[in-house]
């Protein structure tokens, strides 16, 4: 693999689910163009980023992510984020969907469910963010239906099942830049949790992802997404599609990078189960896998599995806003669908 495939979202119906089926079966990444999103909206979310990572940290410490509970929401500083275990050169800020505190879920303590916290300045970052994530949320949605239709099970069969109510999240990240030579990692490799991950990024570069020839550098073209598969995706589908490791170098020079990942993701209920789908799966690639782990072990909820996962990136947050333990690791006997 020398570069990415190219997914044109205006493409018809059945051309996207070709091209996505193809780029999913390969490689688990591809970048999109077509979907839509006016780039003015990303740079007005670029530049209010870049104000609020400029705040005095003491500022920034008002809606810090111990703040948000078992919400985690809000931000956190340079290197206090995990990635297998290490600290990540990157400072970043946590949203979801919007909920008040008298929310069913809020109130019962789920875990990843609640307000948001924003800054008061700059006061544009809350209605960009907002109004990126409903923009990225409608591509998710057509995305999830070309992927229905790639699999045979129909354009509506994710919707029906699995993303009604979405398990939605967003991130920023600032990658303050690194000095030449300096062979730290700004997120070591690893990969995502659930179904889609839609990012955006400036034209900084750095996200490399490994193909079957070695690692790839993604082009920094802020106009596309780039779009990868998480864990659920390549479980539920016994590994017919891959989810792949990736990591971000840090740049030199003297300009931070920033990336925008959307997590498009199953409902918090969501049995974590094979879909119905026709043909032998792949053997299972845990002897291969940059983890070691078997995905086809994985089973209970999404929402316990998710849980479970961001415990390990937040240890010490953990502690005190979240319960124990994850899903059981039985393999499921049984057709849930």
């Amino acid at each position: 693999m020398r570069e990415l495939a190219r997914v044109d979202l205006a493409s018809p119906d059945d051309e996207v689910a070709r091209q996505v089926d193809a780029a999913c079966r390969e490689v688990g990444f591809f970048t999109l163009v077509g979907h839509g999103v006016d780039p003015a909206l990303q740079q007005r979310m670029d530049t209010a980023a870049r104000a609020f990572f400029a705040r005095p940290e003491a500022e920034k410490e008002r809606v810090a992510m111990v703040h948000g509970g078992r919400a985690w929401r809000g931000w956190f500083p340079l290197h206090g984020e995990l990635t297998s275990g290490v600290p990540d050169h990157k400072e970043g800020f946590y949203v979801g969907r919007e909920l008040p505190v008298d929310d069913p879920r809020v109130v019962a303590g789920t875990p990843l469910h609640g307000p948001n916290l924003w800054p008061s300045e700059p006061s544009d970052l809350r209605p960009a963010v907002t109004a990126w994530v409903e923009a990225m949320e409608a591509v998710a949605q057509r995305l999830a239906r070309a992927i229905g239709m790639a699999l045979g099970l129909g354009g509506d069969w994710f919707a029906r099942h699995l993303t009604a109510d979405p398990t939605v999240l967003f991130r920023i990240f600032r990658y303050p830049p690194v000095p030449p030579g300096d062979e730290g990692w700004g997120v070591a490799e690893h990969t995502d949790y659930g179904l889609l991950t839609l990012l955006a990024q400036d034209d900084q570069g750095g996200l490399q992802v490994r193909g079957r020839d070695g690692w790839v550098d993604v082009p920094a073209d802020p106009g596309a997404l780039v779009v990868n598969l998480g864990d659920m995706l390549d479980r539920m589908t016994e590994g017919r599609y891959r989810s792949t490791p990736h990591r971000v170098r840090p740049t030199a020079g003297d300009r931070d990078r920033l990336s925008f990942p959307f997590f498009f993701d199953p409902s918090w209920d969501a049995e974590v189960r094979p879909l119905p789908l026709a043909g032998e799966a792949p053997a299972d690639d845990a002897a291969t896998r940059w983890d070691g782990t078997s995905l086809r072990r994985l089973d209970g909820t999404y929402g316990d599995y998710l849980t479970a996962k961001v415990a390990r990136v937040f240890p010490a947050l953990a502690e005190r806003a979240t319960p124990g333990p994850g899903p059981a690791q039985a393999a499921p006997t049984s057709s849930p669908w």
